[in-house]
């Protein structure tokens, strides 16, 4: 890591005059690869910076690996047209929740009485103590966030705006004993509260499938990918919809969270969001604290969570030869992966 830092920094972290425009161009093209400037160019480094430590070997973030702030559209992969784009028009939290928001058109009635205006709630705390964090009722579940979003007439400071806002914990890379690289937070995270998105290349499901069948370690890939499949049905409208679901490819370019690791006992769940519902077949994959957290801990998530064939093959002791181990350690360990 030390040799790492000392190339870095004595290219350009703290630069030495360059006496030609050959020099100074070799610089700048050296800053666009640097991991080191990919992460302090983000909007929020300063506040919520991201490092990274080893003090257990001399491997260092595999170099063609390129941080992300956004997700990438690979080829074949399109946003909505914005003649399709809508947002959002009310003017208060009142309105929004009772009275028809845009945002909210698809989330389910929050109320059990019949006899009560129809209540269309959102997913977070709107005041006090717990402004900003998940509700209960919702983060034991798995229904998707419809949340407002840039094309709204509400401002950022709308309470439902959470993940629009960005990551708001400052994270931290680290190299773990016997799992490779993991991720922990430099504060403590609170139940409920949304730590970051899960980005990477946004691919077809056909160009997935190539990219499995020509890795080394096919199994190994899926760890990187993941299917944006949460409102995939073959009857939607949308025909986007119909078909096998875009995947993220977080292998090679991707945020901080490409590095959390797998539990089978995890403090984060994956919850899948919507801000404009144009752009339901590329929705974000966020994480969200199933606990409290305190600072230094790792983060850690289920690999296979929701998905009950995997669970069920890994107590399967005739398919367990072919399945990736599991190294969690955790009390109630699966002992595999899929």
């Amino acid at each position: 890591m030390e040799a790492v830092t000392e190339r870095h920094f004595f290219h350009h972290g703290a630069p030495r005059p360059a006496t030609t425009k050959t020099a100074l161009r070799a610089i700048e093209r050296e800053k666009l690869d640097c991991q080191w400037c990919q992460i302090r160019a983000f909007p929020n480094h300063k506040q919520y910076p991201i490092t990274i430590v080893n003090e257990f070997d001399d491997e260092v973030i595999p170099p063609n690996f390129r941080f992300l702030q956004h997700s990438k559209l690979g080829h074949g992969v399109q946003a909505a047209e914005d003649s399709f784009r809508s947002g959002c028009e009310c003017e208060d939290e009142e309105e929004c929740q009772y009275k028809g928001c845009l945002c909210l058109q698809e989330q389910e009635d929050d109320s059990d009485d019949e006899g009560e205006a129809r209540k269309k709630a959102y997913m977070y705390h709107m005041h006090g103590a717990k402004a900003g964090l998940l509700r209960s009722k919702f983060l034991s579940s798995t229904r998707p966030i419809y949340e407002c979003h840039g094309g709204c007439a509400c401002d950022v400071s709308c309470p439902n705006r959470v993940v629009e806002r960005g990551r708001q914990v400052p994270l931290q890379i680290f190299r773990t004993e016997k799992t490779g690289w993991g991720v922990r937070s430099l504060l403590d995270i609170r139940r409920g509260q949304f730590v970051d998105n899960y980005i990477g290349e946004i691919i077809t499901p056909q160009e997935a499938q190539r990219r499995r069948n020509t890795s080394n370690f096919a199994q190994q890939k899926d760890v990187y990918l993941f299917a944006l499949d949460k409102f995939t049905d073959e009857n939607s409208p949308d025909m986007r919809l119909q078909g096998p679901p875009l995947e993220i490819d977080g292998e090679f370019m991707s945020g901080p969270t490409r590095f959390i690791n797998h539990s089978c006992e995890p403090n984060l769940r994956i919850f899948a969001r919507v801000g404009d519902h144009a752009d339901k077949h590329i929705h974000d994959l966020a994480f969200f604290a199933l606990r409290d957290i305190p600072r230094g801990e790792q983060l850690t998530f289920d690999y296979v969570d929701g998905v009950s064939e995997d669970a069920a093959d890994a107590k399967d002791k005739s398919k367990q030869g072919d399945m990736v181990p599991c190294l969690c350690g955790s009390k109630n360990c699966r002992q595999f992966l899929w």
